[in-house]
């Protein structure tokens, strides 16, 4: 049995390996997890998930293996908002209301059902036969009486649903998802470098005791600056035009950014890069930066992230004065250049899916400008830029 569960594991996406199974084995033989399925389940992902992204991979298979823990369909794949499944009321039944219960059809004709009632359903429900909600004899829900339906939330009363929809907190996790600040921040810490600096103090604990000891055992508090994220990163943002349409995924990536990066500096600018950036869109021209004073001001340690779709006319890259907004007297692939050769590393963060670049001439001539470090803004892109900014691909 414990194979077919590593396999069901594996066939939905865990990179668990033979190594990791065995590990599981040795766990089962010193008598850990063996108590009921929760500890279980708890001690098969310590053993077989070693990336936190593939925590609802692994939620999934533990529920597809296991009878009467089924995932639903994916079109039912939703969240419910929470009160909608606190469960304030339990409801009584007589004999012979439960036996009306008892023939409510087949689980196809549930599903389809369900499928209805969540286009339908606009808020919370409780003691009914129809909604999702608690205490009442609907199929759908929990804490009532339903000889055929499907357990959403809360724990098991009558131990009869016919499937159990669990509720998959790590979901958000999952790098197959749509991006979002949690999955974003989880990528960015990929790029850490960790340095002891400022004033803040925290215990030295390997310290305290060597002192403590060699002090005869009279107490010798040593402490030590606390550690940061020394990493440097310039976010440079285009605006405006063609990128309205991916504001918000690229105010979510500046909102992890900067719960991350001690040292992050950002910028906007229209399109492509040229002889000026600027730092506040408020301001307009009011707030304009020369590039060569961003080149003066951060050193060639900063990290640097560009994001812009790259769809533009493409002798705004390659001529003089080819800007829409601005007279530049030099063409942006040469302000580019001198940008990217100032700074070490630096990548292209594209919101357009890459199955598309091949279709815009400008995505190519940026691609081929960054020397090929473009990255779809997705969470596995994410994960390859950064992988790419740290100097292992």
């Amino acid at each position: 049995m414990l194979i077919r569960f590593f396999t069901t594991v594996r066939q939905h996406g865990v990179n668990a390996t033979p190594k990791e199974l065995l590990t599981l084995l040795e766990a089962l033989d010193a008598g850990l997890g063996s108590a009921d399925l929760d500890a279980f389940y708890e001690l098969a992902r310590l053993c077989l998930v070693k990336d936190e992204t593939q925590f609802d991979r692994f939620d999934r298979a533990f529920a597809d293996f296991y009878e009467g823990l089924e995932t639903l369909p994916n079109p039912l794949d939703v969240d419910l908002p929470e009160d909608w499944l606190r469960q304030q009321l339990i409801r009584d039944l007589t004999d012979e209301q439960k036996a009306e219960l008892d023939a409510m059809g087949s689980l196809d004709e549930l599903l389809a059902t369900l499928e209805e009632r969540l286009k339908e359903q606009e808020g919370r429900h409780e003691g009914g036969n129809r909604w999702i909600g608690t205490g009442g004899t609907s199929p759908f829900g929990h804490g009532g009486y339903n000889p055929q339906g499907i357990r959403i939330g809360g724990p098991g009363k009558h131990r009869r649903a016919a499937k159990v929809w669990q509720q998959r907190q790590y979901r958000n996790l999952d790098d197959n998802v749509e991006i979002g600040t949690r999955n974003i921040q989880m990528a960015l810490r990929k790029l850490r470098q960790f340095a002891r600096t400022g004033a803040r103090e925290e215990l030295a604990l390997d310290d305290t005791i060597r002192y403590t000891a060699r002090n005869a055992g009279m107490l010798d508090i040593r402490t030590r600056p606390e550690r940061h994220n020394a990493v440097k990163v310039l976010l440079f943002l285009d605006v405006g035009g063609s990128m309205d349409d991916h504001v918000r995924i690229c105010e979510t990536l500046f909102s992890a950014c900067r719960n991350e990066f001690k040292h992050l500096e950002h910028f906007y600018f229209h399109n492509f890069i040229y002889d000026h950036v600027w730092h506040d869109n408020s301001l307009g021209r009011q707030a304009i930066t020369p590039l060569g004073d961003v080149l003066h001001k951060y050193g060639p340690d900063y990290k640097v992230i560009f994001v812009g779709d790259a769809a533009m006319a493409p002798y705004e890259i390659a001529a003089a004065y080819g800007s829409i907004d601005f007279m530049n007297e030099e063409p942006g692939a040469v302000s580019f250049e001198r940008l990217r050769r100032h700074f070490k590393r630096s990548v292209w963060l594209n919101p357009i899916g890459r199955e598309y670049w091949d279709y815009t001439q400008s995505i190519g001539m940026v691609r081929q400008l960054i020397e090929g470090r473009m990255f779809p803004l997705t969470v596995d892109g994410l994960s390859q830029g950064i992988a790419a900014l740290s100097g292992k691909a």
